[in-house]
């Protein structure tokens, strides 16, 4: 946004335009799978999340004992490039906490998703009957929009 644009738009005098997807070709069709969620799926996604964080704590910091080791004698012997090896170590070490962090929250994440999913479903089919008196499940429901 340019600055007369923002003059205008903080002066009140332009409108609020949305962006959208082209009419054809930008979206994902919106059919019956749009809803979808597979249980088994984000199970597994959320323990491959979880093992790439396990993983990740151990794998990943193999050398940091040794590179902090490492930048403290060479700055102890003289060379500047002891600093710049202790950069690169809290630098390593600060974005592999930030994976590891953001592993976790995938994985719990998922968790959260599945949980909920389970129990707006089960509210779903232990809430709604049909005419007859059978409980209305998710599919039983599309089938009566066709």
């Amino acid at each position: 946004m340019a600055w007369d644009e923002w003059e205008q738009a903080k002066s009140g005098s332009t409108q609020t335009r949305l962006n959208q997807l082209p009419a054809e070709g930008g979206g994902s069709g919106g059919g019956k799978d749009d809803l979808t969620v597979h249980d088994d799926e984000l199970g597994k996604l959320g323990d491959l999340a979880r093992s790439l964080r396990e993983q990740l704590s151990t794998d990943g910091d193999h050398a940091r004992v040794a590179t902090f080791e490492a930048s403290n004698q060479l700055f102890n012997d003289g060379l500047d490039m002891g600093s710049g090896l202790l950069e690169v170590h809290d630098a390593w070490s600060t974005k592999l906490a930030t994976l590891k962090e953001a592993c976790a929250h995938i994985s719990n994440h998922l968790d959260y998703s599945r949980s909920t999913h389970t129990k707006q479903e089960q509210k779903i089919v232990t809430g709604m009957q049909s005419l007859d008196g059978k409980t209305m499940t998710v599919s039983r429901i599309y089938d009566q929009f066709k």
